[in-house]
């Protein structure tokens, strides 16, 4: 944000090493210890205002691809839970977290925020989590990195903004764990359960609830009946 307050273009990453003051989602920490990666992209008026509610389905896609290009041997067991997290073997791999600040032109500024479970994972009571390293295998942040950067520059061009959203939209669908599934959608005053049946043109989830009524879920934490946890 510092970089774009300076009048930076953006299309800039800033990676670490590591981090004295992670965060994730809502406040909590992010656990960020040397051997993972962490990785940030600042986008200067990255699409319409509309249109920027799509833009988390568009990283966690880029991610994925990333992830099965270094580590193929996973791909069957990799799965995208709504609207960013990785998910490895059902356990939490990795958490991205979008943030904006309008400049003073007007124009916003968006930082897309990384962080990938390489060598080490947290044990987190929210949600089950794992690391490449804890599935037996080996994976340097900077080779994933290198993975990122590309696949993210890829599927950017292809979401144009957010007018080729429909084309990333039935590839998330595609690597997304729990649709047609029964899960809760906690909130943070209360909590609705119903079946997951599909994701809208604004990246919305859509929730088939009591009565088979249809409601659009635009940010929460979701969790599966098997695995009992929430998403952090």
């Amino acid at each position: 944000m510092e970089l774009a307050a300076n009048g930076d273009a953006g299309q800039v990453w800033v990676t670490a090493e590591e981090q004295v003051q992670g965060k994730a989602r809502r406040g909590r920490a992010w656990v960020s210890e040397r051997g993972n990666l962490y990785a940030s992209l600042l986008l200067i008026a990255p699409s319409p205002a509309d249109k920027l509610a799509t833009l988390p389905l568009v990283v966690s896609l880029a991610l994925h691809k990333a992830m099965v290009q270094v580590a193929p041997k996973f791909s069957q067991n990799l799965n995208i839970k709504w609207p960013n997290d990785l998910l490895l073997f059902g356990k939490k791999v990795s958490g991205i977290l979008l943030e904006a600040s309008v400049l003073k032109d007007g124009r916003l500024a968006v930082v897309i925020g990384c962080g990938i479970n390489c060598q080490h994972y947290p044990e987190n009571p929210l949600y089950p989590a794992t690391s490449f390293r804890e599935e037996g295998f080996d994976l340097e942040p900077q080779t994933l990195f290198a993975a990122l950067a590309s696949s993210m520059a890829a599927e950017l061009r292809i979401w144009a903004e957010g007018a080729g959203f429909s084309i990333i939209r039935k590839e998330w669908l595609e690597r997304a764990r729990g649709v047609g599934e029964a899960i809760t959608v906690r909130f943070s005053d209360h909590e609705i359960e119903g079946t997951f049946v599909d994701i809208d043109e604004d990246g919305f989830l859509m929730l088939r609830g009591e009565n088979q009524v249809v409601q659009s879920v635009s940010a929460a934490d979701i969790f599966f009946a098997q695995t009992g946890g929430l998403g952090a």
